[in-house]
């Protein structure tokens, strides 16, 4: 009878840490459970659907998994390489160059520029330790002024553009949409397999599989090491020998390097480029699906980022419907689309910073209670 007892406790604690521990993900299951069936949409199409923004967004998603593995929060600065992606596409759709050679060498031009943006990113993030989301965020409204810079005026006068079809017609500045039709799905129509009218994107699920893989082997090695190091204590990780601000930078380096290649992914899918759109949101979405993952500031894994694209996307596929069929307003799905996105970051960081506030506090009481014990043994 005591042992039945005791494991409903447990049991019920279990619970209760379980629940306490996933709000976000709970949350987003009964609000995707509730509307799927309102919606009407068939298990074929949303699966199908599904598997498009899986190949489309996990890549991208991925790359804020190394800043926060060395502390620094939430990479809103992945924009940065967002932007770089959208710079080689750009050159890419000028050469006439598509498929496969394409996305590669689009890829290969983002790197240098990745790197670039990279490391001036992160050496402003080493001069604003602990309050690395807000300078990222900010650092990206101020690359996204440069990037429109070298868009709208720089190209055509300054950098060579020679097709007429992606340049303005005053003859300087490309065009608010590059159009990629030649380009479009060519990753993922590679190796795709239909199952039951579902399509897969092999390819596309390989090359993020290998980036996992990556990530698996990466913890293991010394400078993946040095990275975990920083982000549990900055100063035990110096006291260690640890180049932590060097440390820092590279983590943000390879952050903006992978962003840009998610970046390439994601527009080869959709087989247009809106120039000075495509990267404003992809910063939000991607945090905000790993938020609805359950990741925290301090803390994310893959299986987060899995969870994440899955619920995330899957709300922005019914949402819209359901809004209609409650409605009669088609826009309502939509303001509630955006509603959601901005309000799970904010959600989440209120209840990182309440749990970890809380956390502090039972340390200090916990302190108290052993000075006052020592105080009466003595």
């Amino acid at each position: 009878m005591k042992n039945n007892t005791t494991t409903q406790m447990s049991f019920g604690k279990k619970l209760r840490r379980f629940l306490s521990d996933n709000p976000v993900p709970i949350m987003f299951i009964i609000i995707c459970a509730v509307c799927i069936p309102v919606s009407g949409f068939s298990p074929g199409y949303l699966l199908n659907e599904i598997m498009t923004r899986m190949g489309r967004n996990t890549f991208l998603i991925l790359c804020l998994l190394i800043p926060i593995m060395a502390g620094m929060g939430l990479n809103f600065g992945m924009t940065l390489g967002a932007m770089a992606g959208e710079i080689g596409l750009i050159f890419v759709a000028d050469w006439q160059i598509y498929g496969i050679p394409g996305v590669v060498l689009a890829m290969i031009i983002s790197i240098p520029i990745s790197i670039v943006l990279g490391i001036f990113c992160g050496k402003v993030l080493n001069m604003a330790k602990g309050r690395e989301m807000i300078t990222s965020y900010i650092i990206s409204f101020f690359i996204n002024g440069v990037y429109q810079l070298v868009v709208l005026y720089m190209m055509g006068p300054i950098i060579p553009i020679k097709h007429s079809s992606i340049r303005l017609p005053r003859g300087y500045g490309i065009r608010n949409t590059v159009s990629l039709l030649n380009m479009r799905q060519c990753l993922d129509n590679l190796m795709s397999i239909t199952i039951k009218g579902v399509k897969i994107p092999v390819l596309t699920f390989i090359i993020v599989g290998v980036l996992c893989l990556f990530f698996v082997w990466f913890k293991k090695t010394k400078l993946g090491q040095d990275m975990r190091a920083v982000g549990q204590d900055m100063e035990v990780a110096r006291d260690a020998g640890i180049n932590v601000e060097r440390t820092r930078i590279i983590s943000i380096v390879m952050s903006t390097v992978l962003a840009g290649f998610g970046m390439v992914i994601y527009i080869q899918n959709m087989g247009n480029l809106p120039t000075y759109t495509a990267h404003s949101q992809i910063g939000m979405f991607c945090i905000a699906a790993l938020l609805i993952g359950g990741a925290s500031v301090d803390h994310a894994s893959i299986k987060n980022v899995f969870l994440g694209v899955i619920l995330f996307h899957l709300m922005f596929i019914v949402a819209p419907s359901t809004g209609t069929k409650i409605t009669g307003d088609s826009m309502i799905g939509e303001y509630f689309r955006v509603f959601v996105s901005y309000g799970v970051i904010t959600v989440a960081l209120t209840m990182y910073e309440t749990k970890k506030r809380r956390i502090k506090s039972r340390a200090g009481q916990q302190l108290k209670a052993d000075q006052k014990g020592d105080e009466a043994d003595e």
